[in-house]
């Protein structure tokens, strides 16, 4: 008869394996080339089990934490796991071949071996500025296949039992505008799956593989549990929402809550559309996972086992799950209006426990360049903050990142004029009164930037129509949106616009929406 598992041995391993994701985060961080990525923070790691379970993750952006698995999965699905060998290490940017995202997104994946079996995979995904297409960026809103929107790297290798196949690293370098910072982010991400590999192999080494593999068991059944406890404080029943577009659409969805199963119905939705603003399943199903876990289990703790009584539907050929060469350059709008109405859904259900809607967008603003001193090529690729929902017991927060975005920062005026010569002549709270209430939703930013030197703008800013919704009676927290002001005074309002032509003495202002308000304001 087997001996149980030592719980003691067991957490040290979990610790090591978090460890192991937190250390591959700070290499990533300390050794990139592109702002994006050192700065922002636009990046995610994590450690897999053999068969592309989530283990565990570093900090970083929420939803790429959620590209991990999906990815390692896919890449198992595509070469089979009887030919993959000590030193293979793969790399994917398409969301049709594991990439889950965009194809400026790239992951990289590298299996661990111990023993002379595979035990685990350390995976990375990171934003990498340039990967061609047809705009500065890669960022194009003019495009209807995904052929249009840059270098494809479908699960492909790209190191062979340690070797390094050269081939890929040249085709990468040729086919982005910014190759000495495709090639400096590449390498990182590689140094990070090393690091992660050293760290799993001296767990084995320490404890052995039976030890591990109890851990690994331990470390799901806990999450399970941890999901299922959440679960069972949520009221049981049907939820439905409808939520209108900036473009009219109308997008659904119901959420059935169970004792044990949380069901997220899409079916219904819009057909995808010949334009980049479609998700993968698997997106669809990271914006599931994202609401789910706040709602069951709100902490660090996140593993294969949290989401195991979490059911997605979806239907094939939607915008919730585009097929053939559907494009997928904004997905990441697409994913956090979705996300954004799940939570609108469980909120109308749960209006004492969950906030009014935040600003909703990533209001990604990408500025393509020469630098006006040094006439180094640049591409700036900045996310904005926006204000947050009110509560039942407070305010909104301020200046927030996007829900979806998780633990990542803007980037400094300071770095962002040296680095790309781009005045910033300010970036300060709203003035907006938008979002009253009992509670008041937190502010938006006011940013504006001023051009030295011709540059190309592309960006992506949703609730541009629509505004931010509160909740209990509290007051819409207002629009996002970006305006070009001219040299000659003309302006031009933008939401999704790529390919802008930008001259010296041009200036970018935006405005991101407040949250919305919480309960009705007093004296009304």
């Amino acid at each position: 008869m087997a001996e149980p598992p030592d719980p003691i041995t067991a957490l040290v391993i979990q610790s090591g394996l978090v460890a192991a994701a937190d250390e591959m985060f700070a290499v990533l961080k300390k050794t990139a080339m592109s702002p994006i990525i050192y700065e922002v923070l636009d990046v995610g790691t994590g450690i897999t089990d053999a068969q592309g379970n989530l283990v565990s993750s570093g900090a970083g952006i929420p939803t790429f934490v959620g590209v991990l698995d999906k990815a390692v999965k896919r890449i198992l699905e595509l070469h089979g796991a009887q030919t993959i060998r000590p030193g293979d290490m793969f790399i994917t940017n398409d969301p049709y071949f594991g990439g889950v995202t965009h194809l400026s997104d790239v992951v990289v994946a590298q299996p661990v071996f111990a023993e002379g079996v595979c035990v685990a995979w350390a995976a990375s995904i990171a934003h990498w500025n340039d990967v061609g297409g047809r705009t500065p960026g890669s960022m194009a809103v003019d495009v209807s296949e995904i052929f249009q929107e840059g270098l494809r790297l479908p699960a492909v290798r790209l190191f062979e039992a340690g070797e390094a196949v050269a081939p890929v690293f040249d085709i990468i370098a040729t086919n982005s505008r910014l190759p000495d910072f495709v090639r400096g982010d590449l390498w990182a991400q590689i140094a990070a799956a090393r690091r992660a590999e050293a760290r799993i192999k001296g767990l084995v080494a320490a404890h052995g593989l039976d030890a591990y593999h109890d851990a690994l068991h331990a470390l799901f059944s806990e999450g399970e549990r941890r999901a299922l406890a959440g679960l069972a404080t949520l009221p049981q029943g049907s939820f439905s929402v409808s939520d209108e577009q900036d473009d009219g659409a109308q997008w659904r969805a119901t959420i059935t809550v169970a004792p044990e199963r949380f069901t997220v119905d899409l079916r219904g939705n819009p057909e995808q559309r010949a334009a980049p603003y479609n998700t993968s399943r698997d997106g669809a199903v990271i914006s599931a996972q994202m609401i789910f876990k706040a709602l069951t289990d709100p902490e660090l703790f996140t593993n294969a086992g949290s989401f195991r009584p979490l059911e997605v539907i979806t239907e094939p050929g939607t915008v919730f799950h585009a097929t053939g060469a559907a494009p997928h350059g904004y997905y990441f709008e697409t994913r956090i209006r979705l996300y954004d109405m799940l939570w609108r859904c469980m909120a109308q259900a749960l209006p004492e426990r969950l906030p009014a809607g935040h600003f909703g967008s990533i209001c990604g603003t990408v500025i393509a360049g020469a630098h006006p001193d040094t006439g180094r090529r640049f591409t700036m690729v900045e996310p904005q903050m926006g204000g947050w929902g009110a509560t039942a017991t407070r305010d909104g927060l301020d200046a927030m990142y996007s829900a979806s975005h998780g633990e990542t920062f803007n980037t400094p005026v300071e770095i962002a004029e040296a680095r790309y010569g781009i005045e910033v002549g300010y970036k300060r709270l709203s003035q907006s009164d938008a979002g009253a209430g009992r509670h008041r939703g937190g502010r938006g930013l006011e940013i504006g930037y001023r051009l030295r030197a011709p540059a190309t703008l592309s960006a992506g800013y949703s609730r541009n129509r629509q505004p931010v919704w509160g909740l209990a009676g509290g007051e819409a927290g207002g629009t996002n949106g970006l305006t070009v002001i001219r040299g000659d005074g003309a302006t031009e309002a933008l939401a999704f616009a790529s390919g802008v032509e930008l001259s010296p003495g041009d200036e970018i202002r935006i405005i991101t929406a407040n949250g919305g308000g919480w309960g009705e304001r007093e004296g009304r």
